[in-house]
C-alpha cells in the first residue's frame, strides 16, 4: 500500500506535523511563562519584553534560511532547525527572575525557527505542482493553527498538574521525535516527482507528461532544482518588485494580529474577562481550531477555482485575501466590545478563521510569481511577518500597562480597544494593497 502512496503526499504531511509542533511551542512557552512571571511578580511590561524576544531572533533567520535552503536544501536546513530549538528547550530552564537568560533561550529559539519557513517552501517548491500548491500550502501552514489549538488545550493543564518547567520537556520531546522521523523519510524528489506544470496562461493548467532525458533535465533546470544553488539570486528584481511587496505588507498585518492573539489573549480571557483559562475547557482552542478549518477551506477552494478555470490565479489570490482580511478586520476591531466568554469566542474565532482564509490569498502567492526562489522570497516575507511580533507583541506590553496605571486594572473596555484596533485597520490597508499590485503570473 505504502508504494503507492506518492512520495509528496508523506514529504506535506511531514511539514505540516512540524509546523503544529513549533506552534504547539510558541503558544506552550507564552501559557507557561505567563503562569511563571505571574506568580513572580512580574509587570505586564517586562512580560511583553520577553515574550517579544523571540521575534528578534525569528527575524534576524528568514533571509539567511532561504538562502541556506537556496544553495544547501530545504531538507537539511528544517532539520538543522528542529535540533537546535529542541536542545535549548531540553536544557534551559525556565525562570522568569533571570532574565538574561530567558532572552538568550528565546533569542536562539527564535533564530532557528526563523530557518524553517523558508526550508519548508523551498522543500514544498521542489515536491509540489502548481495545481496542488494551494490546498499543500494551507495543509502545511493550518498545522500553525491546529498546534495553537493543542496548546491552548493542553498546555493550562500542564501547568497545574505539573509545573511550567515540565512544559520546556514535553515540547523538547516532540521536536526530537519529529526530527528522527524527518531524517529517515525525508529525500530530495526523484525525477518521476519533481514538479511539471507551470502557470504561465493564469489558470494554472498542468502540462503533458514530460518523456525523454533532455526535456526532464530542462524541467529540473525550470523549476530550479539542478541550476538555482549556482546561479545569481536576483536581489535587486525581488526588492524592486510591487507584487512581492504586498505579499510582504499582507505577511506583516496577518502576523500582527496572529501574534497579538497568540501572545495576548490569554491575558484578555483572564484579565481581561475575568476568566480562567483552565476553567474554560475546550472552548479557549476553538479560534485556533477554526483557523485551521478555514486554511485548509481556503485551499481548496483556491485550487478548485483555478483548476477548473472559473476563475484566474490573479483573481483567486485576491478574492481570498480580500474577504480574509476584511471580515477579520471587523471582527478584530469588535472584540472588545463582547464582554462574555461566549461573545469573545465567537469573535476571536471569526477574526482569527477569516485571517487563515486571507492566507491562502498572500502565503501561496510566492509560488505562484516565483517558484524558482520560493525560499528566498519567504525569507524576505516572513521577516516583515516577524518584525509584525517584534512591534505587535511589545507594544502591546506597554499599551496594557499604561491603559493599566490610567483604568487600575484590564478588565476595562478602553483598556483593549486601541489593542485590537490597529491590526483591524492594518488589515483593511493591506488588503487594498493586495488588489491594486498582486498578480498570480510568474515574474521570476
Amino acid at each position: 500500500m505504502w508504494t503507492k502512496f506518492p512520495k509528496r503526499y508523506l514529504i506535506v504531511t511531514l511539514t505540516f506535523i512540524s509546523t503544529c509542533i513549533c506552534y504547539v511551542e510558541r503558544v506552550g512557552f507564552s501559557i507557561a511563562y505567563t503562569a511563571a512571571a505571574d506568580a513572580a511578580g512580574v509587570s505586564q511590561s517586562s512580560k511583553g519584553t520577553i515574550l517579544s524576544t523571540f521575534y528578534y531572533g525569528y527575524a534576524c533567520s528568514q533571509v539567511p534560511g532561504g538562502w541556506a535552503a537556496q544553495r544547501i536544501g530545504g531538507r537539511c536546513v528544517l532539520l538543522l532547525s528542529f535540533v537546535t530549538w529542541s536542545l535549548t528547550y531540553a536544557f534551559v530552564p525556565l525562570d522568569p527572575n533571570r532574565v538574561t537568560m530567558m532572552v538568550l533561550a528565546r533569542l536562539l529559539v527564535g533564530v532557528a525557527q526563523g530557518f524553517m519557513f523558508p526550508s519548508i517552501h523551498s522543500v514544498l517548491a521542489q515536491w509540489v505542482p502548481p495545481h496542488e500548491r494551494s490546498r499543500s500550502v494551507s495543509l502545511t501552514t493550518s498545522g500553525m493553527y491546529l498546534g495553537a489549538a493543542a496548546g491552548m488545550l493542553v498546555v493550562p493543564s500542564l501547568v497545574k498538574l505539573r509545573s511550567p518547567q515540565f512544559v520546556f520537556l514535553a515540547e523538547a520531546t516532540l521536536g526530537t521525535i519529529w526530527s528522527v522521523v524527518w531524517l529517515n523519510y525525508a529525500s530530495n524528489p526523484p525525477p518521476s516527482e519533481l514538479p511539471k506544470a507551470t502557470t504561465g496562461t493564469g489558470f494554472g493548467e498542468v502540462l503533458l507528461l514530460i518523456k525523454g532525458g533532455h526535456e526532464k533535465i530542462k524541467a529540473e533546470d525550470r523549476d530550479g532544482q539542478n541550476s538555482n544553488r549556482t546561479e545569481n539570486i536576483p536581489w535587486k528584481s525581488i526588492f524592486g518588485s510591487l507584487p512581492i511587496w504586498a505579499i510582504v505588507v499582507n505577511n506583516f498585518t496577518f502576523h500582527y494580529a496572529l501574534y497579538l492573539m497568540m501572545n495576548w489573549l490569554p491575558t484578555y480571557f483572564e484579565q481581561g474577562l475575568q476568566l480562567s483559562l483552565q476553567d474554560m475547557g475546550s472552548y479557549k482552542m476553538v479560534p485556533y481550531l477554526n483557523m485551521f478549518i478555514f486554511s485548509n477551506i481556503g485551499g481548496v477552494i483556491a485550487d478548485h477555482l483555478i483548476t477548473k478555470r472559473l476563475l484566474s490565479v490573479t483573481a483567486t489570490r485576491k478574492l481570498l485575501n480580500t474577504s480574509g482580511f476584511i471580515v477579520a478586520s471587523l471582527a478584530l476591531m469588535a472584540l472588545p466590545i463582547f464582554r462574555t466568554s461566549l461573545g469573545a469566542v465567537i469573535c476571536s474565532s471569526l477574526a482569527l478563521g477569516f485571517l487563515a482564509l486571507g492566507r491562502a490569498g498572500f502565503a501561496v502567492n510566492h509560488m505562484d510569481i516565483a517558484p524558482k526562489y520560493a525560499g528566498i522570497v519567504m525569507g524576505v516575507s516572513n521577516t516583515a511577518g516577524t518584525l509584525a511580533g517584534i512591534i505587535g507583541v511589545d507594544l502591546t506590553g506597554k499599551l496594557l500597562e499604561a491603559a493599566k496605571f490610567a483604568h487600575s486594572d484590564l478588565s476595562n473596555l478602553e483598556s483593549w480597544r486601541s489593542v485590537f484596533m490597529i491590526p483591524g485597520v492594518l488589515c483593511i490597508f493591506s488588503s487594498l494593497g493586495f488588489l491594486l499590485f498582486s498578480t498570480g503570473e510568474r515574474i521570476f
